[in-house]
């Protein structure tokens, strides 16, 4: 059985609902961040990173959104969560799903730990200022792809990259990130997929319902 380490809200998420979306067997494990249990001997000997998501599979435990979302998709190929027969198809994918975890993701982090950037109330302040800026410049690209009516990331076929970029869709809602009325195409995608059963279950299942 698959052990997804997961935190409430946070980009294991997508991992989550990938992991219903396949049928897959597995166990989801809370690890509540704000109580520090990412920090625990007992966590850190899973990811020494000390993040989530972290999946635990028969060989080893495995990091990193894009990483876990592939995985799944391929474990799982009867469930088609990727275009696991074409090489390129995969790897355009996969580079969406990088864009997220490097560009929009880390814009996010610039406003969560701003700490981590700057130096005193001055820097920091600085930091956050600049985040609604970098989210908008990356979601309008976004929004640009779905201009030709394509109800999915990639198309037609609902892939891995669809729950996780609701994941940074749904963070929209948090103050100071800003408007996702702003992004109508976006919008539109983020409670198509909200809608369907396997996102519903989690939802409910980490409490965001």
């Amino acid at each position: 059985m698959l052990k997804l380490f997961y935190s409430p809200g946070a980009c294991s998420l997508a991992s989550h609902v990938a992991l219903e979306e396949a049928g897959a067997d597995y166990e989801a494990l809370a690890v509540d961040l704000k109580a520090g249990e990412q920090n625990r001997p007992e966590y850190r000997a899973v990811n020494p990173k000390g993040r989530v998501p972290a999946l635990v599979t028969e060989r080893g435990a495995l990091t990193e959104s894009p990483v876990i979302l592939g995985y799944i998709a391929q474990t799982h190929p009867e469930a088609k969560l990727a275009p696991n027969d074409d090489s390129f198809a995969f790897g355009d994918m996969q580079a969406f799903n990088l864009f997220l975890a490097t560009n929009v993701h880390v814009a996010y982090g610039h406003a969560f730990r701003p700490e981590r950037y700057a130096k005193g109330e001055a820097g920091i302040a600085a930091v956050k200022a600049k985040v609604p800026e970098a989210l908008d410049e990356h979601f309008a690209q976004i929004e640009e792809r779905f201009a030709d009516g394509r109800p999915f990331v990639h198309g037609d076929a609902y892939t891995v990259s669809d729950p996780y970029l609701m994941v940074f869709a749904r963070w929209l809602d948090r103050p100071g990130m800003g408007d996702i009325s702003r992004y109508p195409k976006l919008r539109a995608h983020r409670e198509r997929i909200e809608a369907r059963d396997a996102t519903r279950k989690v939802l409910a299942a980490e409490g965001l319902s």
